[in-house]
């Protein structure tokens, strides 16, 4: 069947991150233990709760400081917090708008939080003089404002039903293979990233 609808993740994929640069900072406000820190923090549920906005960012922080033992204030935490963030490259923007003229329907399916959101929304207008990265979707899905995420193949279920399309002319494209399996179990064509994803399209989508 026709593809007709790719559905994008976000950081690994458009977005450029680097989760040590996090871990680096954080380090440098003192918490030399962030690994132990981090785990702990996963055991609390602490990321999964920001990332489906079952928490505030006001309570992410409370929960650092009190896991960390360290009176930091917002703006610390929030810049450690946001330091994985890179760019999103000018080539990536132009792909998709591309990708749109060529009639594809375009989706974003991303686990992220409120405090990100808000970071790579700044850094896009700041930087390319975009709204927001949802400009460039029919619709876009972040897991803190639709209460889940990936890997959850209900997650997957709930993007088609909103979006309307189906899954048989839908590939998915992400760089975490749980999340690709979660896709799959939603009988979502999907594929691992390996490649820049403007090549890595090109390998898999059908010359027009």
């Amino acid at each position: 069947m026709k593809i007709r609808n790719i559905v994008f993740d976000l950081g690994g994929v458009l977005l450029n991150i680097n989760y040590q640069l996090t871990e680096q900072a954080f380090v440098q406000l003192g918490i030399r233990n962030f690994a132990e820190l981090y785990s702990q923090a996963e055991q609390s549920n602490l990321f999964n709760k920001l990332e489906t906005g079952k928490i505030e960012p006001a309570d992410f922080r409370s929960e650092i400081r009190s896991l960390s033992g360290l009176k930091l204030s917002d703006k610390q935490i929030d810049k450690a917090w946001n330091a994985m963030l890179l760019d999103m490259p000018k080539h990536r923007i132009t792909m998709l708008k591309e990708l749109k003229q060529s009639g594809y329907k375009l989706f974003l399916l991303s686990n992220t939080n409120e405090i990100h959101y808000n970071a790579y929304t700044k850094s896009l207008k700041e930087k390319h003089d975009i709204d927001g990265i949802e400009e460039f979707f029919n619709h876009s899905f972040f897991s803190h404002q639709i209460g889940m995420r990936k890997p959850d193949t209900e997650t997957f279920k709930y993007v088609l039903e909103e979006a309307k399309i189906n899954a048989a002319e839908t590939i998915f494209i992400d760089d975490s293979i749980q999340h690709i399996k979660g896709a799959r179990r939603a009988n979502i064509k999907s594929y691992l990233m390996k490649d820049e994803i403007g090549w890595f399209l090109m390998k898999i989508l059908p010359r027009k």
